[in-house]
């Protein structure tokens, strides 16, 4: 089985990452990237969210959602992999190229190869739990089980 690495939007398999410029429609709504949608989710408030909906780069909302001027919702720990989940498979329903390109990988693990998130990716030293690759490894088998 081989490998597939994935981070920066503008390398190979940059439409894997969340900043990359692929929306989502979800609850009534344009996301523009699923990054907006991730972090707009941690937050209970409903203007909040709006704001971080309408940030002019996946970056800006990013640093909106990982703010702690506004309270993060008491249930996140429980329900982010789920929200996350529920994000990529949209994205990758939405847009047929890209879900073309994931189904391509066939068995392939992938990575999030981020230095910095032990949790979403593989950081630093490849010990992170590299829960995004898993998702989309998840959403993977889901089309190709189609």
């Amino acid at each position: 089985m081989n490998v597939i690495y994935f981070y920066a939007k503008d390398e190979q398999y940059g439409e894997f990452s969340n900043f990359s410029h692929f929306g989502v429609e979800m609850d009534g709504a344009w996301w523009p990237t699923v990054e907006h949608y991730f972090q707009a989710q941690k937050f209970a408030d409903k203007n909040y969210q709006e704001q971080i909906r309408k940030s002019s780069s996946a970056k800006d909302a990013a640093n909106l959602g990982r703010s702690r001027k506004m309270p993060i919702r008491p249930d996140w720990d429980d329900i982010k992999n789920e929200i996350m989940f529920k994000a990529v498979l949209k994205k990758f329903q939405t847009h047929t190229g890209i879900r073309n390109i994931l189904i391509e990988t066939g068995t392939d693990e992938i990575i999030e190869n981020s230095p910095n998130d032990y949790y979403w990716g593989g950081g630093t030293d490849g010990t992170g739990e590299n829960n995004l690759g898993k998702i989309l490894m998840d959403v993977r088998k889901l089309f190709q089980n189609v």
